[in-house]
């Protein structure tokens, strides 16, 4: 909370991105008597995946274990997830009628669960010291699943929209950016004691399309959540961003996460050193032999700290994969953990972990 602020804390924080999941041995033995939107949606399953890895790993925050999809179906939609296929959403918005005929609910009907899994954790982690973050997928990201229909590798249908009519395009964002703001608030009046908005697909955009049809929607959520829960630190994440972070810059968060196709220096410069950072190590890395872990680790700090230690929350670049070993986790949450001392010994000390 302290790094979420711009503040200088003790040491450098860590959590990352999907910590909690397939890559744990208790997540896939739960997974085989319960589907992953049955664990979401009922609080006890959800508070006891949310705390797994802060249990295995020390890691200094907890984020809850939900979905962003979840909300999709506050519009009238249906979600699913198909074994070898991942989300399927229907209707998928093709066609001005389908946009037409969206309702919008109150959000508490798709994401009670989420809700009050929020509200039996909170209390437990703040006995623990640990904040909680809630968490909402972003508008076009959002808006990519619906009109595909679920995942996409280049979100063209979402793009032929967002260019073929623009008119649409503003309706559905507008109508989603509203529901993400009451989601996001819903979670900070439950408990969380902050939040993360994540636009995974949006680097598929121009600079010019991601500030015309996606920023300004980012924008007045994060104005909104700001002016209603000031307290409530806000992150936004989004892919690929290095061509445009003068845009992200913009955002009126309080922390900008970073994937690994940017360098942390060069970011924190753009950024400027006021505006705190999250990240950014590949996830991909992870899997190499452990040195070669511990050193990109450790020059990932050490690029995001050389100027300040101000604002600065160690994280992947993207969520943790499947195929990651558990003690690589854990190894590299200690190595954060007592980076300043490694970063800072004498030539010649370095032992292995």
């Amino acid at each position: 909370m302290q790094a979420c602020r711009g503040r200088v804390p003790a040491r450098t924080p860590v959590w990352l991105m999907r910590q909690a999941g397939r890559y744990m041995a208790c997540y896939r033995a739960l997974r085989e008597k319960y589907s992953l939107l049955q664990l979401v949606h009922t609080p006890e399953l959800a508070c006891r995946v949310t705390l797994q890895p802060v249990d295995a790993f020390g890691v200094d925050a907890a984020i809850v274990f939900s979905d962003i999809l979840p909300l999709l179906c506050s519009l009238g939609l249906r979600l699913e997830f198909v074994t070898g296929e991942g989300p399927r959403v229907t209707p998928p918005l093709r066609h001005e009628s389908d946009i037409a005929a969206l309702s919008a609910r109150p959000i508490e009907e798709s994401v009670e669960g989420t809700l009050r899994a929020i509200r039996l954790l909170a209390p437990e982690l703040e006995q623990r010291g640990i904040p909680l973050i809630g968490f909402s997928g972003a508008p076009f990201t959002l808006a990519s699943y619906a009109i595909e229909g679920g995942s996409s590798r280049q979100h063209l249908l979402a793009k032929e929209l967002m260019l073929r009519r623009p008119d649409l395009w503003d309706h559905l964002m507008r109508l989603l950016a509203r529901q993400v703001t009451d989601y996001l608030l819903a979670q900070a009046r439950a408990g969380a004691h902050a939040l993360q908005l994540f636009d995974s697909w949006s680097g598929w955009l121009s600079p010019a399309h991601t500030q015309h049809y996606v920023l300004p929607h980012v924008q007045a959520i994060c104005m909104a959540v700001k002016r209603a829960a000031p307290g409530v630190p806000l992150i936004y994440f989004s892919t690929g961003n290095g061509g445009w972070l003068h845009l992200i810059k913009q955002v009126p968060c309080d922390v900008i996460g970073l994937d690994w196709r940017v360098d942390l220096s060069t970011a924190r410069r753009q950024l400027g050193l006021d505006r705190a950072v999250q990240g950014n190590l590949d996830p991909a890395v992870l899997l190499a032999p452990w040195r070669r872990v511990e050193q990109e680790t450790l020059a990932a700090v050490h690029a995001a700290t050389a100027a300040t230690r101000a604002g600065y929350i160690f994280n992947l670049g993207h969520g943790v994969l499947p195929r990651t070993d558990e003690d690589t986790v854990r190894r590299l949450v200690h190595t954060v953990r007592h980076a300043e001392l490694r970063l800072h010994k004498p030539p010649g000390t370095d032992r292995a972990c």
